[in-house]
């Protein structure tokens, strides 16, 4: 990750407060069905965990763009935590949507 920045810095079409910004923003996907009888089951555990995280951070959750989405701070950084409300295998879609439009990089990426 030291080695992106780096590179980064160099990189003469990005300022550094552009890449402080990037480097600090965190994507955190909870996966899962959407459905009651999913509900409380091992196919919901991402979801249950991501539940926990953010009651733990105090950050609330809305309705966007097939994703209950919350956004907390924790220690200077911004966690974007999102939990698709498709099925598991369209979930790529949106953790891609979400990324890009947050330009947060791969490897800042949790699922």
């Amino acid at each position: 990750m030291m080695f992106s920045w780096i590179r980064k810095l160099f990189n003469k079409q990005e300022s550094k407060s552009e890449i402080e910004e990037t480097e600090m923003k965190f994507l955190i996907v909870g996966l899962g069905n959407i459905g009651a009888e999913y509900e409380n089951t091992r196919h919901n555990i991402g979801f249950d965990v991501v539940d926990f995280l953010v009651k733990k951070l105090d950050g609330h959750w809305k309705s966007d763009s097939h994703v209950y989405i919350s956004e907390v701070k924790t220690k200077g950084r911004l966690l974007v935590v999102i939990k698709p409300t498709t099925y598991m295998n369209l979930s790529g879609k949106a953790v891609n949507y979400w990324m890009q439009k947050h330009k947060i990089p791969k490897e800042n990426i949790l699922v």
